[in-house]
């Protein structure tokens, strides 16, 4: 889609990890960190997720989670992105010994559902949460418990995948509600 980004391969691919947790391994702990990871893609896979190629671009501390704030928090590091992809920056190959203007995009980003609505300040909390899919989205909401049950999501796997031997966790019928019950964390009533 890009040939002036794809012409130059050292031009940068990034995945942003983003997700919250709490330092001092205590649910009662009222503190919450947020750090903000930048994975390098260029590198081949089993370097790509090694702890040295990874950058710590910055951490969002606090007594809660940002939530919907997040892109107050998100904005120098979005400036700098932009910066990157319109303009780039000159920088030195060491190896070809020479200077070229370096670019970077932001090829994909990694995080848990809840994190991807404060991301794209989409609802993820009603029926239909699924961005995707919206209307044809396939829920059951549990008798006894709050929860919302996805369902239908064998449809999506392959033909001969393992998980579709197990039909009765996996049919998404009212039947079965208690095997889905205890498949979202619920309580059993």
């Amino acid at each position: 889609m890009y040939p002036n980004f794809s012409k130059e391969a050292r031009n940068l691919r990034l995945g942003l990890a983003i997700n919250g947790m709490n330092p001092y391994g205590s649910l009662s702990t009222q503190h919450c960190s947020w750090p903000i990871l930048l994975v390098i893609y260029n590198l081949p896979p089993w370097l790509c997720m090694k702890r040295k190629y990874m950058m710590l671009s910055m951490m969002i501390l606090g007594p809660r989670q940002p939530g919907n704030d997040i892109d107050v928090y998100l904005s120098p590091l979005i400036e700098d992105l932009t910066k990157l992809w319109d303009e780039g920056v000159l920088v030195f190959d060491g190896f070809r010994n020479e200077t070229f203007h370096l670019r970077a995009m932001l090829f994909c980003t990694i995080n848990d559902f809840p994190t991807y609505g404060n991301l794209s300040s989409y609802s993820v909390k009603c029926h239909h949460a699924f961005p995707i899919y919206k209307e044809e989205t396939s829920y059951i909401q549990l008798k006894h418990g709050r929860k919302t049950v996805y369902t239908r999501h064998r449809r999506f796997l392959k033909p001969h995948h393992p998980y579709w031997r197990l039909k009765k966790a996996f049919n998404g019928s009212q039947e079965h509600e208690s095997v889905l019950i205890l498949l979202a964390g619920d309580q059993v009533f």
